[in-house]
């Protein structure tokens, strides 16, 4: 598809370039996308009906896994689909509006993931270090809170990025060098100057991502604290295994967004870009549940429980 126009418009789009080029490999990538997306879905929906099905599982630690896992679906979702669409034909345009809406929606379920896992290192917190105040601080009216929470934030910062990215003028090539409407590749295409919006990024967007990181280290420290003056010695790890699923999860995530947006003038390469976008919205949503709920002896009861009957 080529465009003429000086300026993109409403009524106009984008063009989105995807992984590969080869009709061969991009046959290969569908068939690697459909697996990786299909046991996403089963293993996030398995986690959340064995979850909401099994009483011993309803508290606050499993309440925050289960609505992590119905992010990861909706994460992945905002992106995956059009994706495998693409692999298939050779129309890979996208409108307007409905690239900012992609934009959108995968920004602010991403910074509220963020936001989530800095929570859920504040429930092993309480509930390694207050573990008398538990039952107190961490309520079904507080979880509920904390969960609205995340996801207010990460859609307030969401909006505030793609607003101000909306309002560009996109007078370049209308090819988004990606295989989905990410915001540097968009701001890429703009021929007003960007220092402003990569400027927004690493403030508002830092905030979120690098604030709960900072929240979480904070937290696991005051754990390891904790677990380090418990005196006995068998406790220590069975108090350390609650809190390494976790720590795994939020290395990886945080890890990728941090590579991926925390660099002033976005100095990096497409290449290097696309892969750490597999990995953060495409791979991570399938490892969660993985790491969090089948690494979990719990869990592993309640799931035998459930498909046993």
């Amino acid at each position: 598809m080529i465009w003429k126009k000086e300026n993109v418009t409403f009524s106009e789009g984008f063009v989105l370039l995807g992984l590969v080029k080869t009709q061969s490999l991009q046959k290969v990538f569908f068939g690697l996308f459909f697996i990786i997306y299909s046991m996403t879905l089963f293993g996030n929906l398995v986690i959340i009906f064995v979850i909401r099905s099994d009483f011993r599982l309803h508290k606050p630690m499993y309440f925050f896994i289960s609505n992590l896992s119905i992010l990861e679906i909706i994460y992945t979702t905002t992106i995956t689909p059009n994706t495998l669409r693409n692999f298939l034909t050779e129309d890979r345009s996208i409108s307007f509006v409905g690239c900012f809406t992609q934009m959108f929606f995968f920004i602010a379920l991403g910074g509220s993931e963020c936001v989530l896992l800095t929570v859920m290192a504040y429930d092993r917190y309480i509930a390694i270090c207050h573990p008398l105040l538990y039952s107190k601080y961490m309520n079904s009216f507080c979880c509920s809170q904390l969960l609205l929470l995340s996801y207010f934030v990460g859609s307030l910062n969401s909006l505030v990025h793609t607003v101000y990215a909306a309002v560009l003028p996109y007078c370049r090539e209308h090819q988004v060098a990606h295989f989905f409407c990410d915001h540097p590749a968009l701001l890429k295409l703009s021929c007003q100057d960007t220092y402003p919006n990569e400027l927004c990024i690493l403030l508002v967007g830092g905030f979120v991502v690098i604030g709960g990181l900072m929240l979480t280290i904070i937290s696991y420290i005051c754990i390891l604290r904790a677990v380090l003056n418990i005196q006995s010695i068998a406790a220590k790890p069975k108090a350390l295994s609650t809190c390494g699923s976790h720590l795994l999860v939020v290395t990886l995530f945080f890890g990728t967004i941090i590579s991926t947006y925390m660099h002033p003038g976005f100095s990096y390469s497409t290449e290097q870009n696309r892969v750490l976008s597999i990995m953060y919205g495409v791979l991570t949503p399938l490892i969660n549940p993985i790491i969090y709920s089948f690494r979990n002896a719990d869990f592993l009861k309640a799931i035998r429980k459930s498909f046993g009957k």
